[in-house]
């Protein structure tokens, strides 16, 4: 399988992982993915918003839908029988909904003509579930923090355990993620994704300081996605 970040990436992040550790009893997981979903029902909502449009030409402008139809029957008759109407109508319908939907199969396209909203939404909801099920209370005072980076959303996320997250003002979080997003801009993702685990790391430092007899409890490997 391809690595979405190189070997080198790879050992840069764990590193800076394990080294802000030294300093405290928390713990930091990484995790990269290429995206965080698949954004099938996008290409379907804009496809079928096509193929509205055509009914709704039609509506507007029936002369020359009834035009349109002419040439395309090659009918010199002057009225075009109702069925037949309909038919051209279904037709194009049916084209304007395939044509749309065979063209956002392309990802990048489709990313493109995501809402931003909804690229948000779903990398948050995809980077609380890979908590829930890679850090939350896995960690002996429950102190673990994720962080996901989804490359094609150019989109960051940082999801703590309840004991960290509530001694800590969101724009502190927020520094951490801008580190991180800066270095995804400049084509750094891995730099940046060091520099954001020295940030939570420092944090962590701050209000659970090393004890010396806390395990290492989770994993300080970049994990992909």
């Amino acid at each position: 399988m391809r690595l979405i970040m190189n070997e080198a990436d790879h050992d840069r992040v764990t590193a800076a992982v394990a080294e802000a550790e030294k300093a405290t009893d928390g713990e930091i997981v990484t995790i990269v993915a290429r995206r965080s979903d698949a954004y099938h029902d996008a290409g379907l909502h804009w496809a079928i918003g096509a193929a509205f449009l055509v009914l709704s030409a039609a509506a507007a402008f029936p002369q020359h839908f009834r035009r349109l139809c002419s040439w395309l029957l090659q009918s010199w008759e002057h009225e075009i029988e109702d069925w037949k109407l309909l038919t051209v109508l279904l037709g194009l319908l049916i084209l304007k909904f395939l044509l749309v939907r065979y063209a956002l199969a392309w990802m990048p396209l489709r990313m493109a003509l995501t809402p931003k909203a909804t690229k948000a939404r779903r990398v948050r909801r995809r980077a609380i579930t890979l908590f829930r099920a890679v850090a939350q209370g896995r960690t002996r005072g429950r102190t673990g923090v994720l962080i996901y980076l989804s490359l094609d959303e150019h989109r960051a996320e940082l999801v703590a355990d309840a004991a960290i997250n509530e001694r800590v003002a969101p724009e502190v979080w927020g520094e951490a993620m801008a580190a991180l997003i800066d270095g995804v801009r400049e084509g750094r993702a891995a730099q940046g994704m060091a520099e954001a685990v020295r940030q939570v790391g420092r944090v962590l430092a701050e209000h659970f300081p090393a004890t010396g007899d806390n395990p290492n409890e989770l994993p300080d490997r970049l994990i992909e996605l």
